[in-house]
């Protein structure tokens, strides 16, 4: 496969170069991820700098540094640098990927806060609108939710479910394996399954959608790509986000998924009756005068 066919295979053609550089670093040859790690730490550095220039502070060849411009899609190094200003237009730069182990915790803060909003701002782009529309109607029309998920997953699922109110019906968070077995077993026609996994291959929450889909239970799930998983669901909320396996990386699949779940509970709660809506404002007025401190 010829490199244009695998970006846009990849879903990177017309993509910010910065993210495409830092989604396919890991498949470069060695000498062209030395060019990629230069860019990725500061491509401002790089939008003035000749191909001489990079190539001096990637230590590699000026004919690598042209490879590299190839590689990830671009027509030579003047096309690399008109793509890297558009990108660097477009907003901030991941730039978390090189966390180095000398950053102070300002310059932590500062890399992970860019990091997290470009993957989010990444995540909102390839969202699928029709599918959240598509799931929003069947989470209003449903008689009762049930989430499932574990670790980072069970996390996300036990927020969806402390959203109920919003939600309007029953909602359930199951992290244990046995006990989703028994959940997903008793499901019926009018129940929905949302089954939450970043990575979409985990099998026992496949066998969770599977079984109850064919209870009759309708079946969401919210992953992190076209995985195994969604072969089993009806709707499938694909959250993509800018994940590396990097010790110091934050969890930005978590934080994606759980604005995925309040953009779902706030509009389900917006499609309720006038009356409805009016229970959740007493509520969150109740809620609000627990919180203050009251005269001794």
């Amino acid at each position: 496969m010829d490199t244009d066919s695998r970006i846009e295979g990849r879903g990177l053609g017309g993509r910010n170069i910065v993210e495409v550089i830092r989604t396919m670093r890991p498949e470069l040859r060695k000498s062209d991820r030395k060019v990629a790690d230069v860019v990725l730490e500061d491509p401002r550095r790089i939008l003035n700098a000749t191909v001489g220039e990079t190539a001096a502070l990637a230590q590699v060849s000026q004919p690598t540094v042209l490879r590299f411009t190839t590689a990830v899609g671009c027509n030579g190094f003047p096309d690399f640098k008109i793509r890297l200003a558009q990108s660097l237009a477009l907003g901030t730069p991941a730039t978390h990927s090189v966390l180095l182990d000398t950053d102070q915790p300002e310059t932590v803060a500062e890399k992970i806060f860019d990091y997290t909003m470009t993957s989010l701002d990444w995540a909102r782009s390839r969202l699928d609108k029709q599918a959240m529309n598509k799931a929003v109607d069947i989470l209003t029309a449903a008689k009762s939710i049930v989430f499932f998920g574990f670790g980072a997953s069970g996390i996300v699922a036990r927020d969806a479910q402390q959203k109920f109110p919003l939600f309007g019906v029953p909602c359930g968070a199951e992290l244990d394996s046995h006990q989703q077995v028994m959940v997903a077993s008793m499901m019926k026609e009018g129940e929905v399954a949302f089954v939450i996994s970043n990575t979409g291959t985990t099998r026992s929450i496949i066998e969770i959608a599977r079984i109850a889909r064919g209870n009759g239970a309708t079946v969401i799930c919210l992953t992190g790509s076209d995985s195994p998983l969604t072969n089993y669901c009806d709707v499938s909320l694909i959250v993509e986000t800018l994940e590396n396996t990097n010790m110091y990386t934050p969890t930005t699949s978590r934080i994606a998924a759980l604005v995925v779940i309040d953009i779902l509970s706030t509009s389900v709660a917006m499609r309720r009756p006038a009356e409805y809506q009016a229970r959740i404002h007493q509520m969150k007025r109740q809620l609000s005068d627990m919180r203050r401190m009251q005269p001794l």
